[in-house]
């Protein structure tokens, strides 16, 4: 394992990845949900005609990152106007399209934001396993080796009123997803061999009332770290991120911000939870571990304000964490303090939704209106290594495996690899 990761991976506690890190993405943000890849030769220059070993159309649409494990890279997306949600198997080596199964079909699909897709959370993969979820439309299991569905579970309902986006995780013999809609808001764990209920859990505080809810709604994903060797799940939920036992669903603590529709993941290390609180004015929280019952009051060790995103998560590399606003501005803080440490912008007339990744010393982040991928190199000061361009921009977080980056834009999924 790179020298560099090794004090994060240990302080994540996470460890469940069964494939070498650098051949499996299993799931929005890599192995251990923190957007690092151990790759060593990572394609620093693209384009249209430059380190692509392939380029395949996506059919339908979706702004769900892809995910990769064995010579698999699978998708999911939606078509017939969101009739349709489906999961798409690419080959590996090729890209050519080698299944294509519906998952749910929807006879009429609930409203969404323009902004959002039918097809936004992000599935996760496993040896022989496809897991998929659309939010209160549902979720499925596909064998990846037949393209048969396993189970469904459409009993996990929320009026997302914008749509869903929230993706779930793998976490022992559960699957844990967050549902915050406009009317009820809870955390839940599914069975990864059955898709039964396996506990449900309210969350605790929703203060604001609000005519049509979107105070209330959120979609972020979910975490689970080990904190003095317990694991901890830390779910982020409008006005609150809570921990709770990922076993039982208890809660063990809570912390109170403003703010709403957050999208951004959590992050650990240093003792410390990051969390963005989303819409509103989105800022940087760093949340003390250990605490119990409501721990706003006394475990906010700092809160930072400046040029916050409301969408990217933020990205963790040894003792500085890394962040893009919406607008395309990069900035480091020390992940100990939050003091700023620098700021640069990658470029004019950007939007980013799409979190960071980061392999073998440099910072790769996609640009959802130009089509742009900046690669930047984040020392102080910073330095730009590229800009990038592709045809269409990416909503999608991209996948890592191997020496290749998988990046989906609004219409094709990518290989891009140095030559």
């Amino acid at each position: 394992m790179n020298r560099l990761l090794l004090p994060l991976w240990l302080a994540s506690g996470l460890c469940w990845a069964e494939q070498p890190v650098t051949q499996s993405w299993p799931q929005m943000r890599g192995p251990q949900n923190d957007g690092h890849a151990v790759a060593t030769n990572l394609p620093l220059r693209w384009s249209e005609t430059e380190n692509v070993r392939w380029k395949t159309p996506v059919p339908g649409g979706g702004w769900s990152s892809p995910v990769v494990h064995g010579d698999q890279v699978w998708v999911t997306t939606a078509t017939d106007a969101g009739r349709s949600r489906r999961a798409v198997c690419f080959a590996r080596e090729t890209g050519q399209v080698v299944r294509d199964v519906e998952l749910f079909g929807i006879p009429k699909p609930a409203d969404k934001h323009e902004f959002n897709s039918y097809a936004s959370p992000s599935p996760v993969l496993e040896e022989g396993r496809l897991y998929a979820t659309f939010g209160s439309d549902g979720t499925a299991c596909v064998d990846t080796n037949t393209g048969a569905v396993l189970w469904r579970n459409t009993e996990m309902k929320c009026d997302h009123f914008r749509g869903a986006g929230s993706s779930p995780i793998r976490w022992g013999d559960y699957l844990l997803l967050n549902y915050d809609g406009i009317d009820v808001q809870y955390v839940a764990a599914l069975d990864r061999q059955t898709g039964a209920v396996a506990w449900r859990t309210e969350r605790s505080h929703i203060t604001t009332v609000s005519k049509d809810g979107d105070l209330k709604k959120a979609y972020s994903t979910p975490l689970v770290v080990a904190v003095a060797g317990v694991p901890e799940l830390v779910s982020i939920g409008a006005e609150c991120v809570h921990g709770y036992e990922p076993a039982s669903g208890a809660e063990l603590w809570r912390c109170r911000f403003s703010g709403f529709s957050n999208a951004a993941l959590p992050l650990f290390g240093y003792g410390l939870f990051y969390v963005n609180t989303g819409f509103g004015q989105a800022a940087l929280l760093a949340v003390r571990a250990g605490g119990r019952g409501d721990v706003t009051e006394s475990h906010i060790a700092w809160t930072y304000k400046r040029d916050v995103g409301k969408m990217s998560s933020p990205i963790l590399v040894d003792d500085a964490l890394y962040f893009v606003s919406d607008e395309g501005k990069a900035t480091c803080l020390d992940a100990r303090t939050g003091a700023a440490r620098w700021q640069e912008r990658l470029g004019s007339g950007l939007g980013f939704t799409a979190s960071p990744v980061y392999a073998a010393g440099h910072l790769y982040f996609f640009d959802y209106k130009k089509g742009l991928g900046v690669v930047l190199k984040p020392s102080d000061p910073p330095a730009l290594v590229a800009s990038n361009q592709l045809a269409a921009g990416c909503m999608a977080s991209p996948a890592v495996a191997g020496n290749a980056l998988y990046v989906r834009t609004k219409t094709h999924l990518y290989r891009l690899q140095s030559s």
